[in-house]
């Protein structure tokens, strides 16, 4: 019974992970949606208001059989057609991309219920579905890191094109390196795109890219720039939320680029657009609902927490990474390769306690059997009466400091 209970699969406690998986599908859907939406009204209320003059023109002619129809009649019927036929190709281009999401949704969304057809964790088929996102988890980490190229090499040699979001990616690490190129039309014709989320957000990102290209107008110094940045302040500056915002924008025109006042040093500084870069992946992640650090640093940081006591970081506990130890270990938080890395994560928390038959607790707070802890002090060769804590090998106790434990 014990077996089972410890082997039996919990699959909602392990798709915690994968809650951004169907995140991204999402996004993208309604994001298509709106598009669309926006196209066909657009649209609708440029061909009803030419539809309606013709039918007048029409109308007239109509009137007077012996004339020939205006040409302002044809025209308008030509202008229609090629709106029409516009739009449709927009709608196809979407309606191809929605089809899309909806294939890469189906493949998680199967991927997912998969999970709650296998009973045990010793299945084989458990084994298969942890490959598979691991595969998913190195490939986010691959996209976060800059190495698209490489994510997507893997994700077709393991075949999880539909679950990994590399296009949706590759414009994220687009955008930030046009930003910390100096560049910022990418980024703002992306928060164009993403108006009503980041609306909903709160976000400031389009009025901080904005911001920057008013600095870089007033940064020429040149007369014709200059008035272009005041048009440009009250186009897309006016209307943020906070005064200061616009007030500081204006100072910019009092102080020249070498200044050494703050705020405007600052505005000057080229490490701006770092702050912008930064600013849109932080806000890339929140609108799409997405975790601000890779997947794999989230299991990898749970696994390590979940190993981890305080016998793995001593200076004198058996480690493979602990050049003073003459043992050697199998924890793989004593490994050379995670020693350092799990050193600051938390400890792990055991509902359960399995300890020896003799506990005794030594004034440091650390509990030991005291048989054992006799045992080692004989090989220490601690003096008697005394008492040595074999995890630091610098204190020493009296026998009378230490008491006994009792298990309740």
């Amino acid at each position: 019974m014990a077996e089972l209970t410890t082997t039996k699969l919990n699959a909602e406690s392990h798709l915690l992970l994968d809650q951004p998986l169907l995140r991204m599908p999402y996004e993208q859907s309604r994001k298509t949606f709106n598009q669309a939406r926006k196209y066909i009204q657009h649209e609708q209320t440029s061909v009803q208001k030419t539809l309606k003059a013709t039918a007048s023109a029409a109308l007239k002619a109509s009137q007077n059989p012996s004339s020939t129809p205006p040409a302002d009649v044809l025209n308008n019927l030509d202008a229609m057609i090629t709106k029409m036929q516009s739009l449709k190709r927009k709608l196809v281009d979407l309606n191809t991309a929605e089809l899309a999401t909806h294939a890469s949704t189906q493949a998680r969304l199967a991927h997912l219920q998969s999970l709650h057809t296998i009973p045990s964790l010793a299945d084989v088929k458990y084994e298969e579905w942890s490959r598979v996102r691991l595969n998913r988890l190195l490939v986010d980490y691959l996209l976060r890191s800059g190495y698209g190229e490489s994510a997507a090499q893997l994700a077709r040699e393991k075949g999880i094109e539909e679950l990994v979001d590399l296009e949706a990616w590759g414009q994220c690490a687009r955008i930030e390196r046009s930003l910390r190129a100096g560049r910022t039309q990418e980024a703002v014709a992306w928060c164009a795109d993403n108006r009503k989320g980041l609306e909903k957000l709160g976000c400031n990102l389009e009025f901080e890219l904005r911001l920057q290209q008013y600095i870089e107008m007033v940064r020429s110094c040149d007369t014709k720039k200059l008035i272009e940045a005041r048009t440009h302040a009250r186009k897309y500056l006016a209307s943020h939320s906070e005064t200061n915002f616009a007030i500081r924008a204006a100072g910019l025109l009092a102080f020249p680029p070498e200044t050494e006042a703050e705020p405007y040093k600052s505005l000057y500084s080229p490490n701006r657009y770092s702050h912008l870069a930064s600013l849109f992946l932080t806000t890339h992640n929140a609108l799409y609902s997405l975790p601000s650090r890779p997947l794999l640093h989230i299991a990898l940081s749970a696994g390590l927490s979940a190993l981890k006591t305080p016998s793995c970081h001593s200076a004198y506990a058996s480690s493979s990474a602990n050049a003073s130890s003459s043992t050697t270990t199998v924890c793989p938080i004593c490994s050379t390769e995670l020693n350092e890395l799990a050193r600051n994560v938390p400890y792990a928390h055991h509902t359960k306690s399995y300890v020896e038959n003799d506990p005794v607790v030594l004034p440091n707070g650390r509990i030991y059997g005291w048989e054992r802890l006799k045992r080692v002090n004989e090989k220490f060769g601690t003096e008697k009466g005394k008492v040595r804590d074999p995890t630091d090998l610098n204190v020493v106790f009296e026998d009378r400091a230490i008491k006994k434990v009792f298990i309740s």
